[in-house]
């Protein structure tokens, strides 16, 4: 993977396998909208982007510069040989048919404040409210783009009242949101810290704040901390284990159980009978 730069675009070279469609709706991210051109606009950070894949380059247009380099890298995980991984995956029939059937997603390296927020506010939740309340959150508290606007921070949140966040209409998450945001500001929980322990620990910290369960502690870590062996587990990841891995992933899996839960996830959504075939 190589990087060009032009005065207007940052072009990402042989990123292959990325679907940027798979990738920004599979359930991972909340602020990323298709254009009608098939493009994507999103906010990360401070910037805000286009991005289109365009003959195995991936193209991000808007504010863009190449001291970015790094950032855009890390955030589209493009260090990562997707390819190796997936041959590896296919090891397993399951899995083989989710890389087969949906080839190009890639789990995001998230901002970890951002991605712990949102998931929050993702509990007993739908895509399409937790877009609204997420849109509001940063609409109400975030910084102008100038017509976008950036995440607000915890330390912007933590300063906020209940009746100040019933803006969001996000219900019995405000508290779990203001509690998190607290947390987070006051030092009792290190984002820091918490990115560089051990899993295990990382699981408990995150479950100091007031609702983060197991799931909600797995999504952040898997989708905002970047460990890729984290493993979330809903409704329809406990179907697939129960339905195809009664005991356990398999080996083929090991170190990014993770990655490998977000085929298997978009697959058993999308696919009728998982044993047409068989």
């Amino acid at each position: 993977m190589n990087l060009k730069a032009t005065q207007n675009a940052l072009v990402f070279d042989k990123v292959n396998p990325l679907d940027l469609s798979l990738t920004l709706d599979c359930g991972q991210c909340f602020r990323w909208v298709e254009n009608s051109d098939g493009s994507w606009h999103g906010v990360v950070g401070s910037k805000k982007v286009d991005a289109v894949c365009e003959g195995g380059n991936l193209i991000l247009t808007g504010d863009v510069s190449e001291n970015d380099r790094e950032m855009w890298s890390r955030y589209f995980d493009l260090r990562r040989d997707y390819s190796s991984l997936c041959e590896r995956f296919c090891a397993d029939k399951w899995l083989k048919k989710a890389v087969d059937d949906y080839p190009g997603i890639r789990v995001l390296h998230q901002e970890p404040w951002e991605t712990l927020c949102s998931f929050i506010i993702s509990q007993n939740n739908n895509i399409p409210r937790i877009k609204g309340i997420i849109d509001r959150l940063c609409y109400n508290f975030g910084d102008d783009l100038g017509g976008d606007f950036t995440f607000p921070s915890a330390q912007t949140i933590a300063q906020k009242t209940p009746e100040d966040l019933a803006v969001l209409r996000a219900g019995f998450r405000v508290k779990y949101i203001l509690d998190a945001a607290k947390k987070i500001s006051d030092g009792k929980i290190d984002l820091t810290e918490i990115e560089n322990a051990d899993i295990e620990t990382a699981r408990l910290e995150l479950q100091k704040i007031s609702g983060v369960g197991p799931k909600v502690a797995e999504c952040a870590l898997l989708y905002g901390f970047g460990r890729v062996d984290a493993f979330p587990v809903d409704v329809w990841v406990r179907r697939i284990m129960e339905e195809l891995y009664p005991d356990g992933l398999p080996e083929c899996t090991e170190g990014a159980r993770g990655i490998a839960q977000q085929y298997l996830f978009h697959w058993r959504r999308n696919v009728v009978n998982p044993f047409e075939d068989e």
